[in-house]
């Protein structure tokens, strides 16, 4: 596998996606025999994101180790760059791409423009730390981005000072008129459509002066990890961060310390290789997993069993077997009821395995992924349907009935989650077509190399 490119000075975000693609599509390869694969991922968006933001306010530059370079953590870099963060490029230790050198502004500034592309961190996170800037910085992002929920991070700014343009209309595109400070303080707001919204302001709050005592006043709050995630990410940079109960976090003014950081694997990332291993046969291996973790993705390892999967770990290598064939000719994979309430970006990649399942599946607590990059919870109706699939929309999610699938088009919805559930789709089904592989290149640029390498 080429890997020396990702380490070009002008990085391509939809890597060798787009040399894969044809005039209708990117044909989903079939395996044609049972699977026997090492994968090795590179590093996770949701990390490299988080650590990027936190590295611009730092007292001191900070190195993060085998970082990830996608589209997603590309639009963050640059948004960062535009209020004065310099990056300097280093050789890499990952294997997928250099390291990178973040070294803070001394004063940030705006004046600028910041492109959100499709990602929820960039335009949940940044308009905080814009916040902090001089000067007015405007966000906008890509069509679909327009129509992403972003009231939590309006609203939020606001009640705490901020000076924030969006026209009365609750989303992209809308300008921060920075002051160089915020004072910070007590706030409430409704993180009930993204967890982004809590984590975007706790990733910031060290620096408001009398830093953060943020309360969610919604009834739900989906994606619980992601916001554990972050807090640990700011108490390893010293930031003195508390939940005295649940839905409330506390975050104390004070330096956030430079760090030299390695990134882990992305391990959602995992998803549609190791639910390859379930769909083809045979077993796939993810090399790097770590034995704790705050990624979503770590929770394959109990999810993927409740299907007939054997799940093993081995130091720090997960290998995911898949279960006997049953007697009635099916694959053995069972039929699931789960709750995904808290792991809401391994959706896409479960539905389409449970529609190979011999049983009837239901998947609920999954209503707010109808605000991802797409109505995911459409989407999926629309695509599997399409092929002869039986699922069933509800109000907080899916209902999946065996039905034997056929060839024809699956639509990305420029959704990477969405590509590679049409890529798991099509290893058991010939003649899929997706129309958009290349919107894999938003957090794993490199899946169809990866893809083929593991069919191979």
């Amino acid at each position: 596998m080429q890997i020396s490119r990702y380490s070009a000075p002008e990085f391509d975000p939809y890597g060798d996606a787009r040399q894969t693609e044809t005039d209708d599509g990117w044909r989903a390869p079939v395996a044609t025999g049972p699977l026997a694969s090492v994968v090795a991922l590179p590093g996770s968006k949701s990390l490299t994101n988080r650590e990027l933001v936190l590295a611009a306010l730092a007292d001191g530059p900070s190195t993060l180790r085998a970082p990830l370079w996608s589209r997603d953590s590309e639009l963050m870099v640059e948004g960062l760059r535009a209020l004065g963060t310099r990056f300097e490029r280093m050789p890499g230790t990952g294997g997928f791409g250099d390291d990178l050198r973040v070294v803070p502004a001394d004063e940030l500034l705006g004046s600028t423009t910041i492109d959100c592309g499709l990602a929820g961190t960039v335009m949940r996170f940044l308009p905080p730390v814009a916040a902090l800037a001089l000067g007015p910085t405007m966000f906008d992002g890509d069509e679909g981005a327009r129509r992403r929920p972003m009231g939590g991070s309006i609203l939020g700014l606001r009640a705490l000072g901020v000076d924030l343009d969006d026209d009365r209309r609750g989303a992209l595109p809308f300008t921060v008129h920075g002051t160089g400070r915020v004072e910070g303080g007590a706030l409430e707001i409704d993180a009930s459509a993204s967890s982004q919204f809590v984590s975007g302001l706790l990733l910031s709050a060290a620096r408001f002066e009398r830093g953060l005592d943020l309360r969610h006043t919604g009834e739900r709050l989906p994606s619980l990890p992601h916001i554990e995630m972050t807090i640990e990410t700011l108490r390893v940079r010293g930031v003195e961060v508390a939940s005295p109960e649940p839905g409330r976090w506390q975050v104390a003014p004070g330096p956030i310390r430079a760090i030299d950081v390695h990134i882990e694997p992305d391990l959602s990332n995992a998803a549609p290789f190791l639910v390859a291993a379930l769909v083809a046969g045979g077993h796939v291996t993810i090399p790097g997993w770590p034995a704790e973790t705050t990624q979503v993705g770590a929770r394959l390892a109990d999810l993927l069993p409740r299907f007939g999967a054997t799940v093993t770990l081995d130091d720090d290598r997960l290998t995911v077997r898949a279960p006997e064939p049953s007697q009635g000719g099916g694959r053995g994979i069972r039929g699931v009821e789960l709750d995904l309430s808290e792991a809401g970006e391994l959706v896409p990649n479960l539905v389409a395995l449970a529609a190979f399942a011999d049983e009837p599946s239901i998947f609920t607590g999954i209503g707010h992924i109808r605000h991802h990059e797409t109505d995911r919870l459409a989407a999926l109706v629309a695509e599997l349907n399409g092929l002869g699939g039986r699922v069933t929309e509800l109000e907080d999610g899916l209902r999946i009935e065996p039905a034997p699938l056929h060839a024809g088009p699956w639509r990305a919805y420029a959704d990477h989650r969405m590509a590679t559930s049409g890529a798991i789709v099509g290893l058991a089904v010939p003649g899929v077509v997706v129309d958009d592989i290349a919107s894999t290149g938003k957090t794993l640029p490199q899946f169809t190399s990866l893809w083929e390498q593991m069919l191979a």
